[in-house]
């Protein structure tokens, strides 16, 4: 990694007083685990860091990592609206609200004398975040609803923008893209070494090795390297528990999420020619299986572990509000926001979600389908 870019990123780290760490949609345990461990390391820099994820709180299987439930869903109170009050001759005795008729009236009551309209003034404060740092995510369309509900904070506030991916458009006013790394906690711990490599500790180190193993399947996937393996030996001297990461990933499976994989399995299909396979859940398996939403992620990776063949894997569920969502997981040269484009998709060229509403299952099974299956025959 360039020293400049580095120290690029230090300078902008030393200004910032609150920094946000954007975690994108679909960006997955290696986004997540990278952004639970850099919150450890700016806490170190005395920074009072938030995390913020697209797809909300932090899979189960993560829980294991210490910060985990730091993880915010939603992106709220970025600005405050202020109400100055010149009390310079008149003091403040007391100070009372109340909610009427969607409005809110706020009354001052004053030790003597009064006010008049010239003694207020109103004005919006700046935003409650100085810095933002969006971890694997190759655009801003992939920051989803963090983005598009918010996207005048995005473009006033620096933004450092850490991946690994060749598809990443280089948004930030410092980007940290590096090409050879296999994740984004690889691309962290080259940052954090380059800096100051005290910084990472046994937490950290564990954080960003889950990063690692997550997105490389343990390391058995094609974009794994000598200087992958080496950071890996690096991080395990540091003091992280590789043993425990396979376990919690790979090896820890609740009695529910083994029943949603079941019925996830039995309705297994596939289109041989066009190497996708695809599943069905509705409330009711969701129900049977006592499982959740979160259990989700462990599916579609059995789904992969049961296709090697395919390149395209779809998981279509029902929600508990009815509506249906997919998420459509791919291997080049397949991208999945090509193959979903029109159907207003967030994520990556690796993996996208989207949600329909007032539609079925089936319909939504043959709508999507359909649509991937003709842009693939292209």
């Amino acid at each position: 990694m360039a020293l400049k870019e580095s120290q690029q990123l230090l300078e902008a780290i030393k200004r910032s007083s609150r920094p946000l760490i954007c975690v994108p949609s679909a960006g997955g345990a290696d986004a997540y685990a990278s952004a639970i461990g850099l919150s450890r390391v700016l806490k170190k820099l005395e920074k009072n860091p938030v995390i913020v994820a697209a797809d909300g709180a932090a899979p189960q299987n993560l829980h294991f990592l210490d910060g985990h439930e730091e993880v915010q869903p939603k992106l709220e109170n970025l600005r405050q609206f202020v109400i100055e009050l010149d009390a310079s001759k008149t003091k403040v005795d007391e100070l009372t609200y109340e909610h009427k008729d969607d409005k809110l009236f706020v009354y001052l009551s004053p030790k003597k004398g009064f006010w008049d309209k010239n003694d207020v003034r109103t004005s919006a404060s700046g935003y409650r975040f100085d810095l933002i740092i969006c971890i694997g995510s190759p655009d801003y369309e992939s920051c989803a609803q963090l983005y598009s509900d918010n996207a005048d904070f995005f473009y006033r506030t620096p933004v450092i923008n850490i991946d690994h991916s060749p598809d990443n458009e280089h948004y930030g006013q410092i980007n940290l893209v590096d090409l050879t790394a296999s994740a984004c906690g690889e691309v962290c711990h080259d940052l954090i070494e380059s800096i100051e490599p005290g910084l990472i500790d046994d937490e950290v180190a564990t954080a960003f090795l889950t990063g690692m193993i997550a997105k490389t399947k343990s390391f058995k996937t094609k974009g794994v390297t000598p200087k992958t393996l080496q950071t890996a030996s690096k991080l395990i001297a540091k003091g992280a528990k590789r043993d425990e990461i396979v376990g919690r990933l790979y090896r820890t499976r609740s009695i529910p999420t083994l029943r949603l994989w079941g019925r996830a399995l039995a309705r297994l299909k596939v289109d041989e020619k066009a190497k996708i396979v695809w599943t069905l859940l509705s409330q009711q398996d969701f129900l049977h299986a006592g499982a959740s939403e979160d259990g989700l992620t462990d599916v579609i990776d059995e789904l992969i572990a049961s296709s090697p063949d395919a390149k395209v894997v779809v998981l279509i569920y029902e929600m508990a509000d009815r509506n249906i969502c997919a998420i459509v997981r791919t291997e080049r040269p397949m991208d999945a926001i090509a193959l979903t484009r029109g159907f207003s998709a967030s994520g990556t060229r690796e993996e996208v979600r989207l949600c329909f509403t007032k539609k079925t299952v089936v319909q939504v099974e043959e709508d999507l389908l359909n649509k991937i299956k003709s842009h693939i025959a292209k």
